[in-house]
């Protein structure tokens, strides 16, 4: 019973992050933020980490007969894609903000709803899987209590960013928070990726958890 709710709550994290690119793509031809489009990319390889790991979490749970070598192979091969991914995204994103010349930003309300949005779901469902993986301890939905936490991190921080352009957009401090928003974002990536790669998806997110 355990192993259908984790996978309907893979699915359910999949389904309402269908959304969030498709908006923030179409928001992307009428405001110029780095932050926006740094976003954009970050929840795009969100998207496909989260679908990656329904997949695997489906093969593995609902096998006859459990196959270990074959578990850690498709996970092995799920962390190459996955993390090579997020780290190509940070460095896309770095690029992106060191460029990128603009000081009109821009429509970035869009960006704001959906960072807004996202802070809410994601802790939700942060909190989700870190109940289903204390029922019954998973390594996919632990990894993905921990994807979930520092979901709602960024999603904070580019909330923020997003919020300063839209209350004071003439002001000097956009270019700075605009470009410290993508940079965030980056790093987020980059370390995620890496830790991805290395197969240690747990130990980048290392924030302590609530009382």
């Amino acid at each position: 019973m355990k192993t259908k709710s984790g996978e309907r709550t893979l699915l359910a994290s999949v389904l309402l992050s269908l959304p969030g690119p498709i908006v923030l793509g179409a928001a992307l031809f009428f405001g110029r933020s780095s932050t926006q489009l740094a976003d954009f990319i970050r929840r795009t390889a969100e998207l496909i980490a989260i679908i990656v790991s329904w997949i695997i979490f489906r093969i593995v749970h609902n096998s006859a007969e459990p196959d270990l070598a074959r578990k850690e192979k498709l996970e092995h091969i799920a962390n190459l894609c996955v993390g090579g991914a997020m780290c190509l995204s940070g460095l896309v994103m770095i690029l992106v903000a060191l460029l990128s010349h603009e000081t009109e930003k821009g429509n970035v309300i869009p960006g704001l709803v959906i960072a807004l949005l996202g802070l809410t779901v994601n802790t939700w469902f942060w909190l989700r899987y870190r109940k289903l993986n204390h029922e019954k301890p998973n390594a996919i939905l632990a990894v993905q209590s921990k994807l979930y936490r520092a979901k709602s991190l960024v999603d904070a921080c580019v909330a923020a960013a997003l919020a300063v352009i839209v209350v004071a957009p003439a002001s000097p401090a956009v270019m700075y928070v605009d470009l410290g928003g993508s940079i965030i974002v980056a790093v987020y990536l980059i370390l995620n990726g890496s830790a991805a790669i290395r197969g240690k998806p747990a130990e980048v997110n290392s924030l302590p958890e609530p009382l």
